[in-house]
């Protein structure tokens, strides 16, 4: 039996964020290659990842936009809201706050935590609260999805308690590596990781660039 990685759940939200692109120029019907060509891959990896699921259409008539939609949300849990948790109310902690994109989405930060006393109390309706609340929270909530953006030296002590406290799924951006149970989902993100390598790649580019047209006079 075929299992989605990683990779294909990315795809099905690009599948999904294309067809409601599609959607709102008028399309009602798409096939696989309309598909295909929005998101960047063959054909055959479109009809791929919805097979793994029983995502199915028609070859002459292709599938449904507004049916197609609905089975990618229930496939990716988009029928139902989200609520998650912020730990760490610093630049990233503060920027995840306030940023609206989350909302449009169906997930909603619904509490961030800090150990900051100044940091404490609302922002936008968003409680911040000490982080010596976070498991009451977490159970009272039923929070399963959490976000930490804490200093590396905190980040794993967070992380013990949010699993402690039921949740299920991490977001991490503390630029160290957590030890997590086998049963816990997490990414790390290290934008600091991320923003190097492109720097590298931008300058290997440059070098590549600039011994180019001496490798042709020497050809030539």
């Amino acid at each position: 039996m075929l299992k989605a990685n990683k990779s294909c759940i990315e795809r099905l939200y690009r599948y999904r964020n294309t067809l409601i692109k599609l959607k709102s120029i008028g399309f009602v019907k798409v096939f696989s290659d309309n598909l295909a060509d929005g998101v960047g891959v063959p054909a055959t990896q479109v009809r791929k990842d919805f097979s793994i699921f029983g995502l199915s259409g028609n070859k002459r008539g292709g599938y449904i936009v507004d049916e197609l939609i609905e089975k990618l949300n229930h496939v990716l849990g988009k029928n139902k809201p989200v609520s998650i948790i912020v730990v760490g109310k610093g630049n990233i902690g503060s920027a995840l706050v306030h940023y609206k994109g989350f909302e449009k989405e169906g997930i909603k930060i619904v509490a961030a935590f800090d150990v900051d006393p100044s940091k404490t109390g609302h922002t936008d309706d968003i409680p911040v609260l000490p982080t010596s609340e976070l498991k009451g929270f977490v159970k009272q909530h039923n929070i399963s999805v959490g976000i930490i953006a804490v200093p590396d030296a905190a980040a794993q002590q967070v992380a013990d308690v949010m699993i402690e406290s039921g949740i299920k799924g991490i977001l991490n951006f503390a630029p160290i590596r957590l030890n997590m149970p086998e049963d816990i989902i997490i990414h790390h993100v290290n934008l600091e990781l991320e923003l190097e390598t492109i720097i590298y790649f931008v300058n290997a580019l440059n070098r590549k660039v600039k011994q180019e047209p001496k490798q042709w006079i020497e050809k030539n």
